[in-house]
């Protein structure tokens, strides 16, 4: 017991943890396609460190090293994206048009939804950039005076919604092209969404990507003359 104990401070436990978790819950997701692994892995990982009260500090110290990889892995995503270089450059100005449209069409629907329940400024703040990556979410939150965390809370709960419902939505009014299907998904629900559609399709998911760090730039631009009405 004591030896699991001293395991357990260590960053290794939390990497093994989480890799594990994430490893169960894609195979229970291949059965369940509607159990959305995040919600199973960060949900067992609470679980986990309630039960064995393990304070979220010596996890985070685990946490933050899988944190650091999520950089390089996102930068990989550039490599589909380099080989399809040439029908980006043809499609360029339609993918800038449709992302743009998009953002504005999610921070519109956000703006109205918030005000049409009654809801808090704070919570307004917090929901505008929403479909935007959580780093950029939480800055955007903060910089229009709101609550960066709530932001932070609202961007995940956004993008796993895309990525469980986001494809079968589409395909339902029957835009089902990998290219229309990775610019939507990409738009609204950033990288969660993103890893999603990889798992299908590498070109759904390099459009994707592309969308989500197109619609990370449009909607910080759009938060500036936002700021002014707020």
């Amino acid at each position: 017991m004591t030896a699991l104990l001293e395991w357990a401070s260590t960053p290794a436990f939390a990497v093994a943890v989480t890799v594990g978790l994430y490893v169960l819950s894609l195979r229970w997701n291949a059965r369940l396609p509607w159990l959305h692994p995040l919600i199973v892995t960060s949900g067992g990982l609470m679980a986990l460190l309630l039960a064995a009260d393990i304070p979220y500090a010596t996890y985070s110290e685990g946490g933050d090293l899988l944190s650091f990889f999520l950089g390089p892995a996102t930068v990989a995503l550039a490599v589909p994206l380099y080989k399809r270089r040439n029908e980006i450059r043809r499609r360029l100005g339609l993918i800038l048009a449709s992302v743009t449209v998009g953002s504005a069409a999610g921070i519109g629907s956000a703006w109205l939804l918030v005000t049409l329940l009654g809801g808090s400024r704070d919570l307004l703040i917090a929901s505008l950039p929403k479909s935007a990556t959580s780093a950029i979410s939480i800055e955007l939150a903060r910089f229009l005076g709101g609550p960066g965390e709530l932001s932070a809370v609202l961007t995940v709960l956004t993008g796993i919604a895309g990525s469980m419902f986001g494809p079968a939505l589409l395909r339902l009014f029957r835009i089902d092209g990998d290219v229309p299907l990775g610019l939507a998904v990409g738009t609204a629900a950033h990288g969660i969404g993103t890893s999603r559609l990889l798992r299908d399709s590498e070109e759904a998911g390099s459009y994707s990507g592309l969308a989500m760090g197109i619609a990370g730039i449009v909607i910080s631009l759009l938060m500036v003359p936002l700021s002014w009405l707020l």
